[in-house]
């Protein structure tokens, strides 16, 4: 490819790098437009002109105009004319347009995803021109490392058509969902109440509100039971250690209080010792969600906060693409490059150099798998000065890539079966004897030791503090941002990309409050009158179905067309219900409406 050459990238930051990897003197000349960017750059005789895109450039809208429902014909237009609040994206448009006028050739560089790959066609498409797209090539990396910016540029391919298809049916599939589902609710309530509010929903948002709707039923209808356990403690050579009575759980005071009035006063003896060893594989590397989960579990981090820390580290070039649903790092990885870098770091020193002293770098594989992209791990650059949360998800990710070329740890667990009197009770004891991995993972491992010393059978225990105490039955926790998150991906609705941003709006629309997430008097009526008229709004079989759909135009089995056609068919009868029971609704929702 030669000649002057238009490059695509997806955010001002990327494209900066893209230049700078690209150009052959690594001094690429920056150029502004207004508040526009781009970079010219030389490579291989071509004249390379790199611009960002600012995200989406182009938006889905109705055709013709009318706040009502149903609407079901759609065109794509700049964002800036969709979203008056979008209206920088109309300088970028206007400057990539003067710039693709002469160019010879042009190049897909955004993010490799649905959404990258979509943005950078929509701008070929629209502000290059219907020929741009017959000449595009992709660009295909999972860091903006130069290394992997200027291998991807030597092994370019065709456009992946079929992904832009799925991505753009996928837009086009939620603004239907989206925009009719939200003007139907809001225009419900409107026809009953003088208010303003808008209500939405969409085809993520509706199952996802209805399982934390299930689970506040769970809690509301769980009846607490009481229940006794019995704990003593033992001491033992200066060590006081807690025993178990073998049955775990006591139904009535009655035969708790029989239990501890034999027991208490007299010494154990003991009767048997059982000692296995537990093998604790390495954990695999992360992927999108069990990295936001593990940091919330850790440092209390929403899913949001952790993805948007891991998008500015892959942008500043330390770890790789993080929306990925990869567990495994590809032979395209340089694992010793990496391991290298790290050493750098006094921070990995000391562990980097024990793996680069490893006969041979295998890491532990996980179930994810994604076409894209490998499991997330650091690029081995040095780190400039992180914020406190993007230090916090730095250093688990690197921590965690070094932990899953460790070796298996192994857990040495002791039970102790001791009589009092005519009763039993356990001593349980675990301690880890090889660490493996554990010595890589660090502090973030959380697991618990209880070291026992060597005992005898047939040695007396002494027993104190006998008594039993009264439980009751819990019932099944909230869920928090992590454990919602995933459910969804359990339940395979909505995507690595738009599933934060799913629980972010049930909390924006009042639907739902708190950390540990509690459904609100609007978001239960909401579930429960959707529920009573048009459920199929609320099925996660519907939804999952959609996914399943969108996957099958992304392996090319389907097109994006026939997909839109069919959440058309299954819009219309559910839109139609809605008008008919629109008042009832309004009245059933507008009663849980807040007092302003």
């Amino acid at each position: 490819m030669t000649g002057r050459i238009l490059v695509v990238g997806e955010k001002p930051s990327a494209a900066k790098r893209l230049a700078q990897a690209l150009d052959e003197g690594h001094t690429p000349v920056a150029r502004r437009e207004g508040r526009v960017t781009y970079y010219l750059a030389r490579r291989g005789g071509s004249e390379l002109v790199v611009v960002s895109a600012l995200g989406h450039l182009y938006s889905v809208v109705q055709e013709g105009k009318g706040w009502t429902y149903p609407v079901f014909d759609t065109k794509w237009v700049p964002s800036h004319v969709a979203d008056k609040r979008r209206r920088r994206t109309r300088n970028y448009i206007k400057v990539i347009e003067r710039l693709s006028k002469d160019a010879t050739g042009f190049i897909s560089a955004c993010d490799l995803d649905t959404e990258g790959s979509l943005i950078a066609y929509m701008i070929l498409l629209n502000a290059c021109g219907k020929g741009s797209v017959v000449k595009a090539r992709r660009m295909r990396y999972s860091t903006l490392t130069d290394e992997d910016l200027l291998d991807s540029w030597s092994r370019m391919g065709d456009l992946d058509l079929n992904v832009i298809e799925a991505g753009k049916a996928r837009h086009e599939v939620d603004w239907l969902y989206g925009i009719n589902l939200t003007r139907a609710l809001t225009l419900a309530i409107r026809s009953v109440a003088r208010t303003r509010q808008v209500l939405s929903i969409g085809r993520i948002q509706g199952p996802t509100l209805a399982f934390i709707h299930e689970r506040e039923r769970q809690i509301a209808s769980f009846e607490a039971k009481p229940y006794w356990v019995i704990e003593a403690t033992a001491d033992i050579d200066g060590e006081k250690l807690k025993l178990h009575y073998v049955k775990s759980r006591i139904e009535t005071p009655k035969e708790a209080e029989d239990v501890v009035e034999e027991c208490r006063g007299k010494d154990g003896v003991l009767r048997d010792v059982r000692v296995n060893g537990r093998v604790i594989p390495p954990p695999p590397p992360f992927n999108s969600g069990s990295l936001q989960r593990e940091a919330h579990k850790l440092f209390r981090l929403s899913p949001k906060k952790t993805l948007n820390a891991a998008e500015k580290l892959y942008l500043g070039v330390f770890i790789s693409y993080p929306r990925t649903s990869s567990e495994r790092l590809s032979s395209s990885v340089n694992l010793n490059a990496i391991l290298q870098g790290l050493r750098r770091n006094e921070d990995y020193r000391e562990a980097a150099s024990r793996l680069l002293n490893l006969p041979v770098l295998k890491p532990r594989d996980g179930k994810g798998r994604d076409p894209a992209h490998p499991a997330i791990h650091p690029t081995g650059k040095q780190s400039r000065k992180l914020s406190k949360v993007e230090g916090q998800v730095y250093d688990l990710i690197c921590r965690r890539f070094m932990a899953c070329f460790g070796g298996e740890s192994l857990r040495r667990n002791t039970v102790a079966d001791i009589d009092i009197g005519e009763r039993l009770f356990n001593l349980r004891g675990s301690q880890i004897i090889a660490k493996g991995w554990i010595e890589y993972y660090g502090s973030y491992y959380r697991g618990k030791e209880v070291v026992i010393s060597e005992l005898e059978a047939g040695q007396t225990i002494a027993v104190s503090l006998m008594s039993a105490r009264k439980m009751m039955t819990n019932p099944p926790p909230r869920f928090n941002a992590a454990s919602l998150l995933k459910k969804m991906e359990a339940a395979r609705i909505g995507t690595k990309a738009t599933r934060t941003d799913i629980i972010d709006t049930l909390h924006r629309r009042g639907y739902v409050r708190g950390e540990a997430i509690e459904i609100t008097v609007l978001g239960d009526a909401i579930i429960g009158t959707l529920g009573r008229h048009v459920s199929e709004i609320l099925s996660v079989e519907m939804t999952r179905g959609l996914e399943a759909d969108l996957e099958a135009v992304m392996a090319g089995d389907l097109s994006g067309e026939s997909v839109v056609d069919k959440a058309v068919e299954r819009l219309r009868p559910l839109l139609l219900r809605f008008r008919e029971e629109q008042k009832n609704i309004g009245k059933e929702i507008t009663k849980a409406l807040p007092v302003k």
